[in-house]
Formats: C-alpha cells, structure tokens, sequence
C-alpha cells in the first residue's frame, strides 16, 4: 500500500476512534498509538506541550524522551518559531539539534493550535533511517493533528 492511502485509512480510523471522547489529552494518546503502530518507519512519535514558554514531553510512543527541550534550541523549537511543519531529511545536519536518543536520524515537527490558533505544543515523529519524511507525511499528519481539536 503506498503512503498517502495509508495515511488516508489511519485518518479515517483516528477519525472514528476521536468520537469516543473529548478530552485533549486522550485524544493525543490515541493518535500517538495509532500512528507509532501503523506506520513502520516512526521510531518515535510523541507530543511536546508549551507550558509557561518551556516545551515538556507529554504522550509518547517509543523510547524514553527527554523531559523538557532546551529553549530555543532543536527541531520542535524552531517549529513553534515558525508555526509551521519542519521535514529533516538528516537531524545530524540540523544545527542545534537535540538528540534524546542517538538512533534517531530523521524527523518531522508539527505544530498544534488550540480552535483560537495559539500553539500548544507540537507532534515530534523520529525514524531511525534517513530521509523517511516528505510533503505526503507532512500533509496527512497536519490533517490528523486537527481531528484532536474539532
């Protein structure tokens, strides 16, 4: 099955399972399993929430995480600076990237916004190959990230 047809059946999925309850946090554990299990590549697949301007690691599948992200440093800081989805094809050639475990090697940062469009946090996905993440990863993802919200 390719890529965008898969993603296209775990939304549909997620869609579904995001009815069962309102509640945010729920919400993010479940996208978190459904995706870390469903999509082979994702060696890491969790949230990092903005609390009083420090991003804390919250619902995760994988590894253990670093806790809180340095300020400013790494790839899901430069994600809330800009607001938008950031692709590393290779995180060795990120300036400032912060490795919580050295097996990753590629990785995709998305924003998350509350319904007033303030940012939240961001979802953080780690694969152990290089290159795993495009623009298909990036579009499906940032249409996931909003089923957690409507």
């Amino acid at each position: 099955m390719n890529k965008a047809a898969r993603y296209d059946r775990i939304f549909h999925q997620i869609g579904d399972l995001m009815h069962k309850s309102t509640d945010r946090q729920a919400r993010m554990a479940t996208v978190c399993a459904v995706l870390h299990h469903k999509m082979p590549p994702f060696f890491w697949t969790g949230f990092y929430i903005l609390q009083n301007s420090r991003l804390i690691v919250s619902t995760y599948q994988g590894p253990v995480a670093c806790m809180e992200l340095t300020k400013g440093q790494g790839v899901c800081w430069a994600v809330v600076q800009a607001r938008q989805t950031i692709i590393v094809p290779d995180v060795h050639q990120f300036e400032g990237h912060i490795a919580c475990d050295s097996r990753s090697k590629s990785e995709i940062v998305i924003p998350f916004f509350d319904s007033g469009g303030e940012i939240l946090g961001v979802l953080d996905i780690d694969s152990e190959s290089i290159n795993t993440f495009d623009e298909i990863d990036a579009e499906w993802l940032e249409k996931i990230i909003g089923l957690i919200i409507s």
